[in-house]
């Protein structure tokens, strides 16, 4: 096998999921299950036959030592899995309403994964071509610095840099702090996937591809739109290696649970763009994984394999 050509980098943490529909008040059993945008999307890719490079940092602790076993069986490299031995593993509590949206509490002050140094990864941006960094990181510090500085040097190094901005309001003090840093990382961002709420939340405003547009003018050369049930869009500026815009209605399922769709969806336009396709095949790939992932619970445990993906695809083209 050759050595992995993408590295993603970001928070590895415990998902508890809800035994029914409901706000947190009201419910009282939750499952337990792996997750983090960035190690679903790393997940993801390893289970689409894309195995990345996975930096992440979590506790010395039983929570941590489970990640690191997820991590491990789904065919991940432990040699950029973190062990923080004075910190806890981060922790999050889903809720979600009779559509399956989800709302989420987060227990992160000062966990494993708000300590990422800056530098740690550098050595390895000369052996791959892909970076994917995710938005919770930018919370918080050190792992705000090592953030920006991932996504400064990797763009140097010559990498193709994509960025989530995954806005959690509780985590930021306001707005205004979430915008100011998706600021200061786009200009070192290529490909920009996110959702209308996303951009709202970082202040960039506008409907459909001109929404898109206003997020390419902030510094990315692509903007991939994800619209939920509605499906995703893409726009591309002149700058990009694939051009022009796309868009796809994306498919009708019947949703268990939403948790990871959108890291589905950056999995599949990842695997597709780094592979040479182009924005239509990338969106409509990236919105076959994201569909077929909510038909199950859990963000990792439901992600499908590339023969799922393609099974599902062709009954439904």
């Amino acid at each position: 096998m050759s050595d992995p050509d993408i590295l993603v980098a970001g928070e590895t943490l415990i998902d508890f999921l809800p035994e029914h529909p409901g706000s947190l008040q009201e419910v009282e059993t939750f499952t337990r299950r792996p997750g983090g945008a960035p190690a679903n999307v790393a997940v993801a890719l390893a289970t689409l036959g894309e195995v990345p490079r996975f930096w992440t940092r979590v506790g010395d602790d039983p929570f941590g030592d489970d990640l690191a076993e997820t991590l491990a069986e789904y065919g991940l490299s432990d040699e950029l899995v973190e062990r923080d031995p004075e910190a806890k593993t981060s922790l999050a509590f889903v809720s979600h309403d009779e559509s399956a949206d989800r709302q989420f509490s987060f227990y992160r002050d000062g966990t494993a994964d708000t300590r990422m140094e800056p530098g740690s990864v550098d050595h390895l941006l000369k052996s791959v071509s892909w970076v994917h960094l995710g938005g919770v990181t930018l919370a918080s510090e050190p792992s705000r610095a090592a953030t920006l500085d991932l996504a400064e040097r990797a763009g140097d190094a010559g990498c193709t840099v994509s960025f989530d901005p995954n806005a959690r309001p509780e985590l930021w003090d306001s707005r205004a702090e979430f915008g100011r840093l998706v600021d200061e990382v786009l200009p070192n961002v290529d490909v920009l996937k996110a959702t209308p709420e996303d951009l709202a939340e970082a202040g960039i405003e506008g409907e459909g591809t001109d929404l898109a547009r206003a997020a390419c003018e902030r510094g990315p050369h692509t903007t991939l739109l994800t619209l939920g049930g509605e499906g995703a869009l893409a726009v591309a500026t002149d700058g990009a290696p694939w051009s022009g815009e796309a868009t796809h209605a994306g498919y009708r399922v019947d949703p268990v649970d939403t948790t990871g769709a959108g890291d589905a969806f950056t999995a599949g336009a990842i695997a597709a763009l780094s592979g040479g396709e182009d924005l239509a095949e990338a969106i409509a790939f990236g919105n076959a994984v994201a569909a077929t992932t909510t038909t199950a619970e859990g963000a990792m445990t439901a992600l499908p394999d590339r023969e799922s993906v393609e099974r599902f695809r062709a009954e439904r083209e």
